[in-house]
């Protein structure tokens, strides 16, 4: 029987070097979403795997000398990657109680790998929080480009955002963006910067003008920018930077296949230079 409770935000603790990282971004998202914690921890069940090192991954002391013992070996048992996952996710348990206690946390311990483990909390969760560095096969590309819930990736360690920069591009995924962000309280309390990258023209202008007025309407402390320049990563990167924006959002992947096979992907391009989180949105 499944443990997973709806409306969850699940942190993905997979990544050794993001896993504090992860908990902090889970701890800021599940207090404005009125969500409890999801810790989920996957490993392959059917093979032995390389050891992952989970040792200092998080700064407390309880038992942190068993899961260095786990880092002596080239390849663990099942049952020795079973408890060292037990052991991650209680050590995780006991670091989000010491920073929040009355945070409500629970645990997910898949044994298959982490994309299967995604799909599994897919459809019933608020939101998913990953770092940037994953530990399995699949990349994170592909983990965003499959899932349907908006993904918070993280680096290390997480800066809490006050402002966001939501690129806006007119498609029928920025709007049902638009439309999420109007009225999610994750980022209710944020200045939002609604940036959209294109021609100076009647139709681009109108659409962002539009675009800035529902948010203003939801009562979103908003500023609107229209870019004009040919690469929509290095126009949103340079706005980033130079107005020093703590959150970066927007839709996942929004181009076709053919477009990222001739020009490459704009989400892939900006998982690999944004150097903040970043919320990407499922696309329609």
């Amino acid at each position: 029987m499944s443990n997973l409770k709806p409306d969850s935000v699940i942190a993905c603790l997979d990544c050794p070097d993001h896993v504090q990282a992860v908990l902090e971004a889970s701890m800021w998202a599940a207090p404005r979403l009125q969500a409890p914690i999801g810790l989920l921890h996957s490993v392959p069940s059917l093979q032995q795997k390389a050891v992952v090192n989970y040792s200092g991954c998080l700064n407390i002391d309880d038992e942190s000398a068993l899961l260095d013992q786990f880092t002596t070996k080239e390849h663990l048992s099942n049952c020795e990657l079973k408890a060292q996952g037990k052991l991650l996710l209680h050590q995780a348990t006991t670091y989000c109680e010491q920073q929040r206690q009355k945070l409500k946390t629970y645990t997910l311990h898949r044994h298959e790998h982490l994309n299967q483990s995604i799909d599994y909390v897919d459809n019933k969760a608020q939101l998913i929080v990953i770092g940037h560095h994953v530990t399995c096969k699949a990349t994170l590309s592909q983990l965003i480009r499959l899932s349907h819930c908006p993904i918070l990736v993280t680096h290390a360690p997480f800066l809490t955002p006050t402002t966001a920069l939501f690129a806006f591009d007119n498609c029928a995924t920025s709007h049902k963006l638009l439309n999420w962000l109007c009225k999610t309280p994750l980022v209710r309390a944020l200045t939002i910067h609604i940036v959209m990258v294109g021609k100076d023209n009647s139709e681009n202008c109108d659409a962002l003008r539009e675009a800035y007025a529902r948010l203003k309407q939801a009562g979103i402390k908003s500023k609107k920018a229209l870019l004009d320049c040919r690469d929509v990563t290095a126009a949103l990167t340079y706005y980033q930077n130079e107005h020093n924006i703590g959150l970066l959002i927007t839709g996942a992947f929004g181009q076709s296949r053919l477009h990222e096979f001739l020009k490459g992907s704009d989400t892939k391009k900006l998982l690999g230079s944004t150097k903040t989180p970043y919320l990407l949105f499922p696309k329609v």
